[in-house]
């Protein structure tokens, strides 16, 4: 049995701010997009884990994956499996790529075992592996509040458009991303981001921006040659480093050395 794990892109990120447990408190709309990762499980008389396409720097045991596993096992009597995991989305890249790997995993386990768990339930699950797992149970537009886990689905359209996404291979740490951010309460940031798009140039930011490209000037020149290319719309996602433009017609590819690139039709579906 397999499952497609989609990508997300953050359309705007605000920090608003930060809280007695250490996180903090966001604002975010994520947006799945039609690029995959695929997760496939069978029964086996062992738990294995491998891997192919994008190496992978950690341990079994360390895989979102696998730890999805794990959580639910604690839970239920489940035999073991063979997991199967193909990586095409590149990582730690602000793309969600193992965080959806670990939601498709919960709901693999779900479908093959009957474990009869809602969709409530799946996100619950979820929430504990992740901040932005829980996005994942449902592939939709959704306002993202609290860490990441209080979703809200949105009207929101962008099947008329390509995507270009460009990850630079520049690794982004947590420590690094929120070191120059400072919180601030915007309370009714998403009626602005609930805009037409052609505003969202004038109204969206990606709040992460502020501190991440003053160290990697790099990544603030890609999102504006995306600008420079035409892009409707250019951010980056997550807190990096991929950074994407939105466009009306299909972008010529950059072919940025070192550079990971994908050009998007967001018509596609997603599985």
């Amino acid at each position: 049995m397999i499952k497609f794990a989609p990508a997300k892109i953050n359309l705007g990120l605000a920090i608003q701010e930060k809280r007695a447990d250490g996180f903090h408190e966001i604002t975010s709309i994520f947006y799945p997009i039609p690029l995959f990762d695929v997760v496939e499980i069978v029964e086996a008389k062992e738990l294995t884990f491998q891997s192919f396409g994008l190496s992978i720097d950690s341990s079994m045991e360390d895989n979102l994956v696998v730890k999805a596993y794990r959580l639910l096992e604690s839970k239920f009597a489940l035999p073991p499996v063979a997991i199967t995991l193909q990586k095409n989305i590149p990582m730690g890249a602000g793309l969600g790529g193992g965080s959806s790997d670990a939601t498709q995993m919960l709901k693999l386990l779900n479908e093959k075992f009957a474990l009869n768990l809602s969709s409530e339930k799946l996100r619950e699950y979820a929430a504990e592996l992740g901040s932005d797992c829980a996005f994942f149970v449902e592939h939709q537009p959704q306002l993202a509040k609290g860490r990441g886990e209080l979703l809200q689905t949105v009207e929101l359209d962008l099947s008329a458009y390509y995507l270009q996404v460009i990850n630079p291979g520049i690794h982004i740490g947590t420590k690094e991303a929120y070191a120059g951010v400072s919180p601030q309460k915007r309370p009714n940031i998403e009626q602005d981001w609930l805009s037409p798009i052609g505003e969202w140039k004038k109204v969206m930011h990606n709040d992460f921006e502020d501190s991440v490209f003053p160290n990697h000037p790099a990544i603030m020149e890609l999102k504006q040659e995306l600008y420079n290319q035409g892009a409707v719309y250019a951010s980056m996602s997550g807190s990096g480093s991929t950074v994407f433009g939105l466009f009306r017609s299909e972008p010529k590819k950059m072919n940025k050395k070192g550079c990971v690139e994908f050009v998007l039709d967001l018509s596609k579906p997603i599985y």
